[in-house]
């Protein structure tokens, strides 16, 4: 027999603004705690130093995940030049220091400009990464170097804010896959004198920005107010719909035969496929309420389909969705 999960079966997208200092796990299950939800995940961990974006998925939002881990990213970090940690943050140890060079607006031009566009970054020892099936930054505590291949990247927006006598305020806009400790290592290397992480905060995941999120303590100061035992409703307030992970994906209405056939995981064709304008790739794929008036105002996410030629259209994955 399966076993129960606790909790409610809550659905859908929290973005929470991450404080510092708490790893992304411990804000997962603390959130997940006071939704009262069965099944969380979030959607790319940020370190403990780091603040900001942390969308966190609810249910059946989990299954696409995928789609947020793979999207861009945008960050405001403080580089600490001179001083070299363990980590390449201010959490490590001190590995040894530097004397910073007189820093002018076109030095540091110079030095950031080999790090814009498309490039190759050998990723941090204290990263997640898996080598044989552990993390890298297990391999990093125990003082074991495990050789790295360089991967691509893409970095779209590397601009200086603000500089002093030893610190560069950034602003990182890069593709999935980037470590800006790693950015931040090769920019003070390139300066000569090495440099960490000393501030780090996410404003963007994918389309999802700092303006949208809630903080911890709005959510704890509502959760205070629930009765004892009890879930405060005006927490769901700031879920959204699973639907919003996937913004830009044409959206297909199904009713009746062939919605109940796509939710059996049959392909089905779309006779007026060129009318919808369907193009071969990935899109959403929507049940009617009424699922014999395909017009019906309020339509109910079902999932992700690919379309392929001539109207036929494949489900990929799928919410748990019940047709009558």
């Amino acid at each position: 027999m399966a076993r129960r999960r606790k909790g409610r079966p809550l659905d859908g997208v929290l973005l929470l603004d991450k404080p510092q200092g708490m790893t992304s796990n411990f804000a997962l299950q603390k959130v997940r705690r006071l939704f009262g939800a069965q099944k969380a995940g979030h959607t790319g961990s940020l370190d403990p130093l780091a603040t900001g974006v942390l969308p966190i998925c609810f249910g059946e939002a989990t299954k696409y995940s995928q789609y947020l881990l793979d999207a861009d990213k945008g960050y405001y970090t403080t580089a600490t030049l001179g001083d070299i940690r363990t980590t390449g943050d201010s959490e490590g140890e001190q590995v040894t220091t530097h004397p910073v060079p007189v820093l002018s607006e076109s030095s540091i031009a110079s030095a950031l400009e080999p790090f814009k566009g498309d490039i190759n970054q050998v990723p941090s020892m204290y990263s997640a990464l898996k080598h044989k099936g552990r993390p890298l930054y297990e391999y990093a505590r125990k003082g074991i170097t495990i050789e790295r291949p360089a991967r691509p990247i893409t970095i779209f927006r590397l601009e200086l804010e603000a500089y002093r006598e030893a610190e560069l305020d950034l602003t990182v806009e890069c593709s999935k896959g980037t470590y800006i400790r790693s950015l931040v290592e090769d920019i003070g290397n390139q300066l000569g004198c090495g440099g960490h992480v000393s501030m780090l905060r996410r404003f963007k995941a994918g389309h999802f920005t700092l303006n949208e999120s809630v903080t911890m303590d709005m959510l704890d100061a509502l959760a205070e107010k629930s009765e004892e035992g009890m879930i405060n409703p005006e927490l769901d307030q700031y879920i959204r719909p699973t639907e919003c992970l996937l913004p830009n994906t044409p959206k297909i209405c199904l009713n009746n035969e062939l919605a109940r056939s796509i939710l059996l995981g049959q392909a089905v064709r779309i006779p007026d496929a060129k009318i919808l304008d369907l193009k071969v790739g990935m899109a959403s794929v929507y049940i009617a309420s009424d699922l014999n008036d395909e017009n019906a105002p309020q339509d109910t996410f079902a999932g992700v389909v690919e379309v392929l030629e001539n109207g036929l259209i494949q489900p990929k994955r799928l919410v748990n969705f019940n047709v009558e």
